[in-house]
């Protein structure tokens, strides 16, 4: 369990706490907004800790009280994470995926718990990861406890997607932003944690800023995949063939969706293999993004840029659910089109 000043990275998201902290003025509602794995949730549970501690100082709970020792035992009654998995509990059927965050659990897990008497008397504190996907039912309904919680009461939303959230619930709560971490802060983290200096240069670079991503991402195999990945697209860029493309994009799909269930064996397998399929997409426009710079011939610059427009059109196919295999046996062609030597020729 961390203290406030063991957050690394995020010194402007920090000092504001501290301010507002200082002030007394730390409003209800929060909207701790940032890419996925860069502090946001690491630093709502120290806050959480803070806010219910019996005897803080300077900013740090105290780790003596009876509210630090069930927090740091991570059973404290008036500290509640809220999830969408958390659906399970509450569906009768048992057989809900929780793709979304629905009413059925933001009522029982806050509204009403946020009604109630704290257990421990200090407060109460709620934290919903990945609040952006509330579905309109349940952020209308929270509107009410955002605006006018029982008690002292903090509410912590966390998401990468702000503006995924409605504009009602924004005006109730303060946002406060996350930023990417620097890449070589990712990298000596990693090391720290065990991965080699090549490994954490692979993962910090994939991962983009995001330390708990990178690690994430090394633990399920996705950097390894990546680094295939990688070496595909540089054949094909230097006119080689693309026709094992997407069958590498199905293979690798599928054992990341494998890796999701194994976490969570009542998730949804497709949603989980979309999910792996849209994540080496990114990884793939990276790849042509960060060669955008160091290219002076023009029509080579146009080659990477049009690949980059194809990945595009696969991501927005994806999300639009069109046939898998239709849409990556149509970039293969694309991309083993626009760097052919033929196409060179041509250019």
């Amino acid at each position: 369990m961390l203290q406030l000043s063991d957050i690394f990275g995020q010194d402007a998201a920090i000092d504001w706490i501290r301010k507002a902290l200082a002030a007394d003025h730390l409003p209800h509602g929060l909207i701790f907004a940032g890419p996925v794995g860069v502090g946001k949730a690491t630093t709502a549970q120290a806050l959480g800790a803070l806010f219910l501690c019996e005897n803080p100082k300077h900013n740090k709970w105290c780790g003596q009280c009876d509210s630090c020792r069930v927090m740091a035992a991570g059973n404290h009654p008036d500290f509640h994470v809220i999830t969408k998995e958390l659906i399970r509990y509450h569906d009768k059927t048992g057989k809900s995926k929780g793709i979304d965050l629905s009413i059925h659990v933001v009522r029982p897990e806050l509204i009403e718990p946020a009604g109630r008497k704290a257990n421990m008397g200090r407060g109460k504190v709620f934290v919903v990861e990945q609040a952006d996907l509330m579905n309109p039912q349940a952020q209308n309904a929270l509107l009410k406890t955002l605006e006018e919680p029982a008690g002292r009461t903090l509410i912590i939303l966390l998401t990468d997607q702000p503006n995924a959230l409605l504009q009602t619930i924004r005006s109730r709560s303060q946002v406060v932003r996350f930023a990417a971490l620097d890449d070589e802060l990712v990298k000596s983290e990693l090391q720290k944690r065990g991965l080699n200096k090549s490994q954490a240069t692979s993962a910090a670079k994939y991962a983009e800023g995001s330390l708990g991503v990178a690690l994430k991402w090394h633990n399920e195999g996705v950097i390894d995949a990546a680094n295939e990945l990688v070496d595909q697209l540089s054949a094909i860029q230097s006119g080689k063939p693309a026709t094992e493309l997407p069958a590498w994009f199905k293979k690798a799909a599928d054992a990341y969706a494998e890796k999701q269930l194994e976490h969570d064996e009542l998730a949804s397998k497709d949603q989980a293999t979309r999910e792996g399929l849209g994540l080496y997409l990114r990884i793939a426009s990276q790849f042509f993004r960060e060669r955008l710079g160091d290219e002076n011939d023009s029509e080579e610059l146009e080659r990477r840029c049009a690949a980059i427009d194809a990945i595009v059109r696969a991501e927005n196919y994806l999300d639009a659910n069109v046939n898998i295999p239709l849409i990556f046996q149509q970039l293969a062609i694309a991309l083993e089109m626009g760097f052919s030597p033929a196409a060179s020729n041509r250019a």
